[in-house]
């Protein structure tokens, strides 16, 4: 054991197994003087001290001796008669690292064209690469032993979230790009979205390289519910208008119902279906209508449609209903007198029993029934008689 002790102390280099790592913690503090360490090209060893970076070695093999690296001089373990140095060394891999997967929920957006409020999620992979490697222990990792990339990965998937939200939502809010087919505008979400991230990822030594396979898309619900909308929408236009497609829809499903069913049931859908085409074909009565104003519960409204109904003024009646014949006077249907021999006349007679004068007569201008005493027409004011020369 104290020969394998003695060759561990003697080469100072990552494992192969941590080769997939993007930190790497040399597990011994006490490193022994004239050591030799290792660094792979595509990584840099840093050192520390008590938190603070005291240097860095590039790519290749260095002997670790305060005559050839200067700053190892800043701490070297006096109690070993400086024979070793005490020192943290983390081997931070520069290389770029593809494949790390991103996506999660983006924000609730309305749709600009059909004004449904959705929710937008995006799904992609990225590649990184750290730039500054003291950046990164300094302000991220820490000097904690780090055994895998989530330390980093998940502080850049946040990251990156929120620089492709920014990109997309305000591009569809400022209505640039509708939601039905985001996917042309790709590359220039990528674009945005990378200098979003790297702005954001620059205190802590990382760099996105590239992005790939970023897609923009709806949750399931919203997404069903959009389509159907655009579908109805482009069937309407197709049909000339709503009322022709429910026209249509009506008659399909009539059909579609003769189908299933019997001779029998048949027959009643067919007669159910050409009653319901014959009402929805009918031209709509042409009442007079009015929209209804704006409620009071709005900002700026008017008094509300149903104050305004009820001070509308009366509608007036058809020129034929005014000219309908009157009913009869209350007095020809109690019993009147004759007004030539004062004698009684029975209730409805229209002559005199005694002397023939007739019981009613009518107002020569509007034809109104008047009683046989009357000296004017009480609906237009008349004469019933004319003046005496």
């Amino acid at each position: 054991m104290g020969i394998l002790n003695e060759a561990r102390r003697e080469f100072i280099a990552a494992p192969d197994t941590s080769k997939r790592q993007i930190v790497y913690k040399w597990p011994d503090i006490n490193i022994r003087k004239f050591s030799r360490a290792i660094v792979e090209p595509d990584a840099v060893a840093v050192f520390m001290s008590q938190g603070q970076v005291m240097g860095v070695l590039l790519p290749g093999q260095h002997t670790l001796d305060a005559k050839e690296l200067p700053f190892l001089g800043m701490f070297v373990d006096w109690a070993t008669g400086g024979n070793a140095f005490r020192a943290e060394i983390y081997f931070v891999a520069t290389r770029e690292f593809p494949n790390n997967r991103f996506g999660g929920r983006l924000d609730e957006v309305q749709d600009p064209q059909s004004g449904l409020i959705v929710t937008l999620r995006t799904f992609g992979e990225y590649a990184l690469r750290v730039n500054e490697p003291t950046k990164l222990i300094l302000n991220l990792v820490g000097t904690v032993d780090v055994t895998n990339n989530e330390a980093v990965t998940a502080w850049v998937t946040q990251q990156l979230l929120k620089a492709t939200r920014t990109t997309v939502t305000t591009q569809l809010m400022s209505g640039a790009w509708p939601i039905l087919g985001l996917s042309m505008h790709s590359p220039e979400i990528e674009q945005q979205a990378l200098q979003g991230a790297n702005s954001e990822l620059t205190d802590y030594g990382i760099n996105l390289t590239r992005l790939g396979n970023v897609d923009v898309n709806l949750d399931d619900d919203d997404n069903a519910r959009l389509k159907k909308l655009a579908g109805d929408t482009a069937y309407s236009r197709l049909a000339g208008g709503f009322l022709q497609a429910a026209q249509a829809e009506a008659l399909q499903g009539a059909g579609e119902g003769m189908s299933k069913g019997g001779e029998g049931v048949a027959g009643m859908f067919l007669g159910a279906g050409i009653g319901m085409a014959g009402n929805m074909m009918q031209a709509p009565a042409q009442a007079p209508y009015a929209p209804p104003p704006p409620g009071t519960a709005f900002a700026g409204g008017g008094p509300g449609y149903a104050q305004q109904a009820q001070q509308a003024p009366p509608q007036q009646a058809p020129p034929q209903q005014a000219a309908a014949p009157q009913q009869a006077p209350a007095e020809a249907v109690a019993g009147i007198q004759c007004s030539n021999c004062q004698s009684q006349v029975a209730a409805g007679a229209k002559f005199c029993a005694e002397c023939g004068t007739p019981t009613q007569k009518h107002c020569t201008n509007c034809n109104a029934n008047l009683s046989a005493s009357a000296k004017f027409c009480a609906e237009c004011g008349t004469p019933t008689a004319p003046p005496s020369a």
